[in-house]
């Protein structure tokens, strides 16, 4: 196999879903653009270019949106399953492993092993961050982009309101506005959803190859267990 080929295949998930987010992205923009524009038109205004369109408020705000509902996801479900368990389910940590569980499990600092990353084998505070760097990481994105959502909101919902002839609000009233409120839960309950139906559906369903899955010969109350 060359050099090339090994690498598509060895980072292939990466690439497809990346790919996949910049096709859906674009198909996102583009169909933005043209209900964008309908109504802009149905209120006798004129409409914007494509280009005007990525970089308007409304754009920015539907696609932040979304992705601060994806970073909670993650960022719940990586915090969450250090304690909470679900029997039967390849989604959950086995039943007695509940917590961050022993050094000499986690690998770190006596335990490290040679090819385990260096801050692993630290002391203090550095393998401290490090052994909760993923899940630091996903908030932190949460919260920036929440925090886009909220600027860019703000800014659509006054454009609105100025072509309705209304006053704009600030972006500390906008935080209490329900159409701030309603983009996010309505992606915040998809998210839970989501999370909690994989975890209850692995139980009992299987999907051969796959290591979301539990081997299809797997009993029920296997928990951990991954295909």
């Amino acid at each position: 196999m060359t050099r090339d080929r090994s690498f598509l295949r060895d980072n292939s998930l990466t690439l497809v879903f990346g790919t996949g987010f910049l096709l859906t992205l674009a198909g996102q923009a583009i169909a933005g653009h043209a209900d964008f524009n309908n109504q802009l038109i149905a209120e006798d205004l004129h409409p914007v270019t494509f280009g005007g369109y990525l970089l308007s408020s409304d754009f920015a705000v539907d696609v932040t949106e979304n992705w601060q509902s994806e970073y909670l996801q993650f960022f719940l479900y990586i915090f969450g399953t250090v304690w909470l368990l679900q029997r039967g389910s390849p989604e959950s940590k086995q039943l007695h492993k509940a917590g961050p569980e022993s050094d000499a499990d986690q690998k770190v600092g006596e335990y490290a092993k040679p090819d385990s990353p260096r801050w692993a084998a630290a002391r203090g505070a550095r393998q401290a961050w490090y052994a909760r760097s993923l899940g630091t990481l996903m908030c932190t994105l949460f919260l920036l982009s929440w925090l886009a959502q909220s600027v860019a909101g703000v800014a659509a919902y006054n454009e609105q309101h100025l072509r309705e002839l209304q006053a704009p609000v600030s972006w500390s009233a906008y935080l209490g506005a329900a159409d701030f409120w309603s983009r996010t839960l309505q992606n915040w309950q998809s998210e839970l959803l989501a999370v909690g139906s994989m975890a209850i559906f692995s139980v009992y369903l299987r999907q051969r190859g796959s290591p979301e899955s539990k081997p299809v010969g797997a009993s029920h109350e296997a928990t951990g267990v991954e295909g």
